[in-house]
């Protein structure tokens, strides 16, 4: 499990819970087209895409306790989204 010296330290769990609240207004703000800021659709996307990967990795280092664990475990849960990023990537030319 969690490597014996790391378990002294604690996890300010609202802390998290306030940025992942911040970003996810963020994200509303950002995504909604009557009272957004008006850019570009591709840049929008990028910002949005920008911070739902900042959300998913604060959930996963913390909420999943990966930030803690040996390197082996982080990448059990990194390869898949790289193969889901490849498959993705592999099958938009057939659209």
């Amino acid at each position: 499990m969690a490597d014996e010296a790391h378990e002294d330290q604690h996890v300010n769990y609202v802390t998290i819970f306030w940025w992942l609240l911040a970003l996810t207004i963020l994200e509303v703000f950002a995504g909604a087209p009557e009272t957004g800021p008006k850019y570009p659709q591709s840049l929008k996307a990028f910002f949005l895409v920008g911070m739902a990967t900042v959300k998913a990795a604060l959930v996963a280092m913390y909420f999943m306790h990966l930030r803690y664990d040996r390197i082996a475990l982080s990448f059990i849960a990194f390869i898949p989204l790289v193969l889901c990023i490849f498959v993705v990537l592999m099958v938009m030319p057939d659209f």
